[in-house]
């Protein structure tokens, strides 16, 4: 096993770089993410806060030399080429550039030339998608949610089906069409079918939904024919992400016999920029739910494998004002990511660097934590009122959903951003 790292999520670490309380970036994060300027490509950063620290020129500059990393690792387009160096090389990076912004270090805080080559500022710069996706996979793993949808579509003494309980279900989704926070998406038309009609009909969805999920991003894992346990599960996961599954749910209904989601998926998928590193969060793991039925051997795991991470979504109008219609927690998973690896691979299924894996829609306990608008709505006989007095089952063309998540202890926060996406009419 690789052991956690200590030194870059040391609680009393400051930085020279002047940082809100309230940031989502202390020196305590460094999530890692592709950004460009007017006067820069793209290039690999990682955000301080309000700042973001280019990699490519601090590599120019000699500060990375005592690694093994290369310049084409930082002036990238994806994290992809970085990410190859696997968990060990990232964590000696991640610790490298704490040891270079920590208030006790004068390397990079007495240079100030150097200092103006190797910040930009947030709001001067544009986020793009930190991943080439190759595969994606979308898991079904809040039981509350499970429950919630099956209790909408057959009955509450049977939400939940046989097989929930003992594996992580998922479905592979459609990589190619999942974009960056900022990005709009339009509302997809295909066929529905109207209860009362006997034909289906074609058309713009009049369901659409957002689905409150994080997801993981991985490093290379094993060749085919072999598989991840739960014990080394963490070895093979670079960081994590706010993500949107939209989804159409008229369409959805229709197409979903016998073989899953298709058309009411694929049309877009959204993550945040931020990559929040697997080491970042350790400080905020905690116990899960207790499975039970027990769990078959290779699901086991032995430490706690859940992570304490607030979540919020909220709809923003047209004229700007917003609403949050959702507060939950990741913690509230009952399969983690360490089991949906570990079940992922145990057929020997090949895991590669820059796979996405997200956890299906997260619901808490209450209903103010139900993490889509079926859920919230009740599929729609329960409207959410809004600041103009417009009512919402499902989200209108001029929406804009927007996610939130943080970890937080006493000393500091880890964040996420903002995952931002504004819904456009149909093309």
């Amino acid at each position: 096993m690789v052991k956690e790292s200590i030194k870059a999520n040391n609680p009393t670490l400051k930085s020279w770089i002047e940082i809100s309380p309230d940031s989502d970036f202390p020196i305590q994060n460094l999530p890692f993410g592709i950004y460009s300027t007017l006067s820069k490509s793209k290039r690999v950063g990682v955000a301080i806060g309000t700042k973001i620290l280019d990699l490519a020129v601090l590599f120019d500059l000699g500060y990375l030399d005592s690694l093994s990393f290369c310049e084409y690792c930082f002036s990238n387009q994806f994290l992809n080429r970085m990410m190859g160096h696997g968990k060990i090389e990232i964590r000696a990076l991640r610790d490298r550039i704490s040891e270079l912004l920590v208030s006790s270090n004068n390397d990079l805080s007495k240079n100030e030339e150097h200092i103006k080559l190797v910040f930009d500022n947030q709001s001067d710069s544009n986020m793009h998608l930190p991943i080439q996706i190759g595969d994606y996979t979308d898991f079904y793993s809040s039981e509350q949610h499970a429950f919630n949808v099956g209790s909408m579509f057959r009955d509450p003494d049977n939400a939940l089906l046989p097989n929930w309980k003992h594996i992580p279900v998922a479905y592979h989704g459609r990589s190619s069409s999942i974009i960056a926070s900022g990005d709009p998406i339009y509302r997809p038309k295909g066929q529905q079918k109207l209860n009362d009609e006997e034909n289906p009909i074609f058309g713009p969805t009049k369901l659409l939904d957002f689905e409150l999920e994080m997801g993981f991003i991985t490093f290379d894992g094993k060749s085919l024919g072999e598989h991840i346990t739960t014990e080394e599960a963490d070895n093979y996961i670079f960081g994590m992400c706010l993500f949107n599954d939209w989804s159409a749910r008229d369409i959805q209904k229709w197409e979903y016999v016998p073989l899953g989601p298709f058309l009411a998926k694929n049309f877009a998928s959204s993550m945040s920029c931020w990559i929040v590193t697997l080491d970042a969060l350790e400080p905020f793991r905690t116990v899960g739910p207790t499975q039970d039925p027990k769990v078959l051997p290779y699901l086991e795991y032995k430490s706690d494998k859940h992570i304490d991470i607030n979540l919020s979504v909220s709809i923003k109008l047209p004229n700007g004002e917003e609403k949050t219609v959702c507060n939950s927690n990741y913690k509230h998973m009952y399969w983690n990511m360490n089991q949906q690896l570990a079940h992922h691979s145990i057929n020997g299924c090949n895991i590669n660097c820059g796979d996405l894996l997200a956890s299906g829609t997260i619901s808490g306990p209450e209903k103010d934590s139900f993490g889509s608008m079926l859920e919230i709505s009740w599929r729609g006989t329960k409207p959410v009122c809004m600041p103009d007095g417009s009512e919402r089952k499902f989200i209108n063309d001029g929406d804009t959903v927007i996610f939130r998540g943080a970890a937080s202890n006493k000393n500091y926060k880890v964040g996420f951003g903002e995952l931002i996406s504004e819904v456009l009419p149909t093309k």
